[in-house]
């Protein structure tokens, strides 16, 4: 019964795979042509200090008003789904990728709770320290459990660092890892490793800080 279970569950999650892929190409295509139609992107606007990969959300009104999309596609947010559809690369080669609602929505949470926290007892829920100028979260202040991610990228679960300025993320670093062990790469000092994650898959890294080589390894930055 086990091994049935999780057959099936392979099973959804490869439909599920299959259709993100599938709406991603649509979705794409209307972008493309609204772009070189209008010179301009079907985006959302948002403040400027808003996190490199949640800047730029696509407006599927501007694109249904243009009838360069019929339907919103099923997974999206605005038709009820769990993904709200991006534009990373906007200024150079725009391409669409999708960010987990979910994950989104229970980070957004935690920050209003560590920022009660903070404004009650004068400091930081902070636990053990995990790179310089980032925290483990103490959850046992909060009144909370452990709160863990499904990775968008494999089945393992992805936790949540705090910086010392009080910023909640995901912390993204042992997937990062896990691809450039599989991929054999040498990667750059100056390059922002989330990208890596993002050409591999439909997921954006939500919620997250930049990550660089270093002492062979990827460290947490502050942006």
């Amino acid at each position: 019964m086990l091994l049935s279970g999780c057959m099936y569950k392979n099973e959804v999650q490869n439909q599920n795979s299959l259709a993100s892929g599938e709406y991603l190409t649509v979705v794409q295509n209307a972008v493309d042509t609204y772009h070189k139609a209008t010179g301009v992107l079907p985006i959302k606007t948002k403040p400027q200090d808003t996190p490199l990969y949640e800047k730029y959300l696509i407006d599927f009104k501007k694109l249904k008003d243009r009838k360069m999309i019929s339907t919103v596609p099923t997974n999206a947010f605005e038709n009820g789904g769990s993904a709200i559809y991006v534009i990373v690369d906007a200024e150079t080669k725009p391409t669409v990728k999708l960010m987990d609602l979910s994950a989104y929505q229970k980070v957004v949470q935690l920050q209003a709770d560590i920022d009660a926290y903070k404004a009650k007892k004068g400091v930081l829920p902070i636990g053990a320290q995990t790179a310089p100028s980032f925290y483990a979260i103490d959850f046992s202040k909060l009144g909370q459990k452990e709160i863990q991610f499904q990775s968008p990228y494999s089945s393992q679960f992805l936790t949540v660092i705090l910086s010392e300025s009080g910023q909640a993320a995901i912390d993204y670093g042992p997937e990062i890892m896990k691809l450039i062990n599989k991929k054999s790469l040498k990667p750059d000092s100056k390059q922002d490793l989330r990208a890596l994650l993002v050409e591999e898959s439909f997921y954006i890294p939500v919620r997250s800080f930049p990550y660089y080589w270093s002492g062979d390894q990827p460290v947490v930055k502050q942006e």
